[in-house]
């Protein structure tokens, strides 16, 4: 495989009672692509955080190209040639690309604009990322803003390029592009390593693969010596069913219908355009386009939490445009909503799991006495039937992992018993247990007939569990479509704004 520029040799990481990282070891060779796959809070991101300079481990050793190093800072880190591209880009949106990746660096006060604008084609042609120097960071697509980020740190010198789920919110083609580059950079000496849940694509795109549980390294392999399920098994400890179901129902009543909705952002740009469609019961409509489509926008003006310019928004026959959360409780509308931002908009952070029960529960009880006793059961059996790991349902949600903090959510709506949910990225984050887990939770309350709306980011995810697939793009509804009719290629060009007409071989 070549010479190894990463070694990372008995790394131990401890917070407070948890030790993320035990006794961790790991190589990376020069002209490689190394995947980094586990369960939530297995260790992955605390391991690359140490790599990457954003933390110090308590004991260990790293070495870069067989020296000893000391990484205490993401300056250092990227003195020695590693950079991390996180999930959530570190750009500056005011200025250009070029303006971002000359910011902060030594000795760049004074440049030459024309010089600095040719080095970064030069680079970008040779690696294929496509980016103008002087374009805007916010008149850019979350690919190039990618491919910004990938561009700066190889600018600064980077062997050593960590990507933190790197596809999560590309379309299929975007992802196919991201692909070629990264085998590119391979190609050209430069070491990859990619934390990612997406089996398929760790199978893709890796030369080996490390799978960590519980903080320990449970095996290192190369791809063409294992297959899906046997990374899955490693992740979990046991056999796990990786196929996701798709519940057949028959066509009931429509239990929501939005007509021509019409919506503006702070700047008056229209972020929801004539977006008119139905859900019926026992539904689940599945909702595709990249990020800032107006997804987002969509589910919190059907919860009554944005504003609403023009159209209708009809549920069992009641228009609820202009109505807040609170009206729509008054009408006896029963909506359950698990947003995006789980802790924000869906939970109290500083709260505990009765508290956060108790937020919505709190309204059906009758009288003036609040009944704790019966939301502390409620919260217990959200702990018990959906397995979640905590010391007792009085602990803060915020300490609680990820996907944990998703089950208190879940657990939280669902026992709600909505006759429509709402769900923005359920398993965002998740790993394959927990995920599965959601998407099993999400056909039982399908099963009885509860219609469901959800927004998601894996197409695979889409075109698995939906019954129909609502595309989006710049606001607009490009076409509502069955998955069991469609190719996830022709979905992704649909999410760019083509239309069914224009995409061959997808029957409406």
């Amino acid at each position: 495989m070549g010479n190894t520029l990463v070694r990372m040799e008995n790394i131990t990481k401890v917070f407070g009672s948890v030790a993320a990282n035990k006794d961790i070891n790991l190589t990376v060779n020069k002209g490689e692509i190394h995947s980094i796959l586990g369960e939530n809070g297995a260790g992955k991101s605390t391991l690359m955080n140490i790599l990457s300079g954003v933390y110090s481990p308590d004991s260990g050793s790293i070495f870069i190209k067989d020296n000893k190093v000391s990484i205490n800072s993401p300056k250092d880190a990227i003195n020695l040639g590693i950079g991390m591209i996180y999930q959530h880009f570190k750009l500056v949106d005011i200025l250009t690309a070029k303006e971002n990746i000359i910011a902060g660096q030594k000795g760049k006060v004074f440049i030459n604009s024309k010089k600095l604008s040719e080095e970064i084609k030069e680079l970008s042609v040779k690696m294929g990322l496509e980016i103008d120097p002087d374009r805007k960071v916010y008149n850019m697509s979350v690919a190039e803003k990618q491919r910004l980020e990938i561009l700066k740190v190889l600018y600064r010198g980077a062997e050593v390029l960590i990507l933190d789920e790197p596809t999560a919110v590309l379309t299929p083609q975007e992802t196919e592009k991201l692909f070629s580059i990264i085998k590119k950079m391979r190609d050209e000496g430069s070491a990859i390593i990619i934390i990612t849940h997406k089996l398929n694509e760790v199978m893709e795109i890796s030369d080996r693969v490390t799978v960590l549980r519980n903080g320990k390294v449970v095996g290192t392999v190369k791809k063409e010596e294992t297959n899906e399920r046997e990374l899955a098994n490693l992740m979990v400890g046991h056999a796990i069913d990786l196929s996701v179901k798709r519940l057949e129902m028959e066509k009931k009543s429509k239990t929501l219908c939005v007509k021509n909705l019409c919506a503006f952002n702070k700047e008056n740009i229209e972020i929801l355009n004539n977006v008119s469609f139905d859900v019926h019961q026992g539904e689940i409509l599945g909702v595709a386009g990249v990020a800032g489509s107006g997804q987002k926008e969509l589910c919190d003006a059907i919860a009554g939490l944005y504003p609403v310019s023009s159209g209708e928004i009809v549920f069992q026959n009641k228009n609820i445009v202009g109505k807040n959360p609170g009206d729509i409780i008054k009408m006896g509308i029963s909506m359950s909503f698990v947003p995006e931002d789980r802790l924000g908009m869906g939970l109290v952070g500083s709260m505990d799991i009765v508290d956060n029960v108790l937020l919505k529960y709190y309204k059906k009880q009758k009288g003036l006495m609040i009944k704790r006793r019966a939301v502390g059961v409620k919260a217990e059996n959200i702990v018990e039937k959906l397995n979640i790991s905590t010391p007792s349902v009085h602990h803060p949600v915020k300490k609680l992992s990820g996907g944990n903090i998703q089950k208190v959510l879940l657990g939280r709506e669902i026992g709600l018993n909505p006759k429509l949910m709402i769900t923005a990225y359920p398993a965002r984050g998740l790993d394959v247990g927990s995920a599965h887990m959601v998407y099993d939770l999400l056909n039982e309350q399908k099963a009885k007939g509860v219609s469901i709306l959800f927004i998601g980011e894996d197409l695979d995810v889409l075109m698995q569990l939906c019954d129909r697939v609502m595309v989006m793009c710049e606001g607009k509804v490009t076409e509502i479509v069955d998955p069991r009719k469609c190719s996830k290629s022709d979905i992704g060009l649909m999410m760019a704004g083509e239309t069914l007409k224009k995409v061959v071989g997808c029957d409406d």
